[in-house]
């Protein structure tokens, strides 16, 4: 019943339009016109990996968790129930706009809406993206990795090992405050049933766009440096500069997208061979870089 990649995230927005000009122009996605004036967004063989819907206010509302068919689903779904989680199957309309065969929502322990489907999707005519970028690293990885809140932090985490079937990658313990005596930023990294090092991380933070960030991983770090150079250009707000993680080793920089949400575009991150994996936890973020901008004002 183990997840086994993230398949797509759902972000609700005040301007679809602006989602267009970011996504196509700065970041390099195709972007689609999908049903009741839904944008798709697509890094690779999928109709979608994000779907921007409108909404009355901007941020992630969800995130799809793929299972490998329908048997994983169910059995997913009958260990939620008997645990006394509320799950709800989605009318046959709401699958067909994710393209997919079947999907069931609920809430994590942090309030985080979760969206478990079944039913492999593809578009088969080729990526090619609209800025040059190379290609997208996904496949049986997913869409790339999210990054949400969770303030009840162990009570979260334990409940993506025991339902969904995620193991820990690492975590980190940050000094993010200039006073040492105050307590360290706590992030838990997790993987899915696939080689990428993690397709979830939860922060003990609050944030209010429905994630801290979303991530995507491109083929080059030219792909990385030119999409950094044109979210400059086109006046994005750059929240960290180009860096290389010390737990994923990735080589990113982070833009604020639309939706308040930061987007980590990425390459060269770590595959490990999860037979011999020994988690760590990790005091510092990053081996050189990721300055990171002071925080957006109201």
């Amino acid at each position: 019943m183990s997840v086994v990649s993230l398949g797509y995230l759902v972000v609700g927005s005040t301007d679809i339009q602006r989602w267009r000009q970011f996504g196509a122009d700065q970041v390099g996605f195709m972007v689609k016109d999908g049903p009741d004036g839904a944008l798709w967004l697509r890094i690779d063989d999928r109709p979608f990996r994000f779907l921007i819907v409108p909404s009355a206010s901007n941020g992630l509302l969800s995130s799809g968790w793929e299972l490998v068919d329908e048997a994983a689903f169910e059995t997913c779904i009958a260990a939620l129930e008997a645990h006394g989680h509320a799950v709800t199957r989605a009318p046959a309309a709401t699958a067909a706009s994710r393209c997919a065969n079947g999907v069931a929502t609920l809430r994590d322990p942090a309030g985080n809406q979760v969206e478990l489907f079944h039913g492999r999707f593809r578009d088969y005519q080729p990526f090619v993206s609209p800025q040059g970028v190379s290609g997208f690293v996904t496949g049986d990885m997913g869409l790339g990795h999210v990054v949400l809140s969770a303030l009840n932090l162990d009570e979260t985490e334990a409940f993506y090992k025991q339902f969904l079937g995620f193991g820990n990658s690492d975590e980190m313990h940050l000094q993010v405050s200039p006073n040492p005596a105050d307590p360290r930023l706590v992030i838990k990294f997790m993987h899915c049933d696939n080689p990428r090092h993690h397709s979830l991380a939860l922060a003990a933070m609050p944030v209010t766009a429905g994630a801290v960030h979303a991530m995507v991983e491109a083929r080059s770090l030219q792909d990385v440096g030119c999409a950094l150079d044109r979210c400059v250009a086109a006046g994005s707000r750059i929240a960290s500069a180009l860096g290389c993680h010390s737990n994923d080793q990735m080589v990113s920089f982070y833009v604020t997208t639309p939706a308040g949400f930061d987007l980590e575009f990425g390459c060269m991150g770590l595959q490990p061979d999860w037979s011999t994996w020994v988690p760590t936890r990790s005091l510092v973020s990053d081996i050189w870089g990721h300055q990171w901008a002071p925080p957006p004002t109201a």
